[in-house]
């Protein structure tokens, strides 16, 4: 029976979710979709730091009183967070939660914040404070005031765990798209690789290069809009956890790794370690690429990505 490609948007953990899949019909196709939003809005539930009544934000409100004890999937998650954050020193940090936002990148920033008061805005990150014990499943926040948050691999974790959803009740291919994380299985109808197209954000209009991700993930980190220039630097919306200061010299960086939990980790760390750093450190790990757009538009890339030029 001949099957077709079916695709929804909506929005879902405050970002615009598209989930496709290929099935024989759309009613076949709504059901899985229905499922894969289902646990999406499950996810969400467990690691929301906005929802007052997750064990995220039980774990935040308990920060230097006591451990909580957690469901097993979130402090594995935990945990696979902590250990990202050794293998980036520290770039990427779960509890960069507790960050002051003195960086406004809306316009209405006239001046850069002090060095006093960056140095302030970073005291009570520090993910070597965070204390999992495995035998109790239980997470602790050494510090009051500290906070844990998955703004930077939720939604990969998410698309993630549909994806490994669909591909158990059946699905044979598909693509779950979450803000650019992106998780894919199997192959077009026709029989071809899914395609990702990368494009450079000093030229929106014009992809440079198309590439096949199969049964992998990509996620591209960048917002080339917010932003703020001082004293001729550019410093970008997202922010290094260990000094409090803005990423500079980069305005993209795309990561494709077998699992969008981990490209989603990796694509903003390697804005904070920078350019050199970040390349370096992703060829040292196997199964991962990376594509490095700076802000003249220069284009780098890790040494086993084979990029056809459109």
């Amino acid at each position: 029976m001949a099957q077709s490609t079916h695709k929804r948007v909506l929005k879902l953990m405050g970002s615009r979710f598209e989930i496709t899949v290929i099935a024989k019909d759309s009613i076949e196709a709504n059901n899985y979709i229905d499922l894969a939003i289902e646990e999406i809005s499950r996810i969400e539930k467990l690691i929301s730091s906005w929802d007052p009544n997750s064990q995220t934000s039980e774990i935040n409100s308990n920060a230097g009183i006591k451990p909580i004890k957690v469901d097993k999937e979130l402090f594995d998650l935990i945990s696979r967070a902590i250990k990202i954050s050794e293998l980036t020193d520290g770039a990427f940090d779960i509890s960069y939660a507790s960050m002051d936002r003195i960086w406004k990148f809306d316009g209405s920033m006239t001046e850069m914040p002090s060095e006093d008061e960056i140095k302030a805005s970073v005291e009570k990150v520090g993910y070597n404070n965070i204390t999992l014990d495995p035998e109790n499943s239980t997470v602790f926040l050494k510090h009051e005031g500290m906070k844990i948050g998955f703004g930077a691999i939720g939604k990969g974790y998410a698309a993630d765990r549909a994806k490994t959803l669909l591909v158990s009740k059946g699905v044979k291919s598909g693509i779950i798209n979450a803000s650019g994380d992106m998780t894919t299985w199997g192959r077009q109808t026709n029989g071809e690789e899914w395609k990702v197209a990368i494009t450079n954000p000093l030229n929106k209009n014009k992809a440079f290069a198309l590439l096949p991700i199969t049964n992998g993930a990509v996620v591209t980190s960048g917002n080339y809009e917010k932003y703020v220039n001082f004293n001729g630097t550019r410093y970008t919306h997202i922010i290094d956890p260990r000094t409090g200061y803005p990423a500079t010299g980069i305005i993209s960086v795309t990561v494709f790794a077998p699992k969008a939990e981990l490209a989603d980790a990796l694509s903003t760390s390697v804005f904070v370690m920078g350019k050199e750093v970040g390349l370096n450190r992703i060829e040292q790990l196997p199964n991962i690429e990376c594509i490095i757009i700076d802000y003249q538009g220069n284009i780098f890339k890790s040494k086993n990505i084979k990029i056809n030029k459109l």
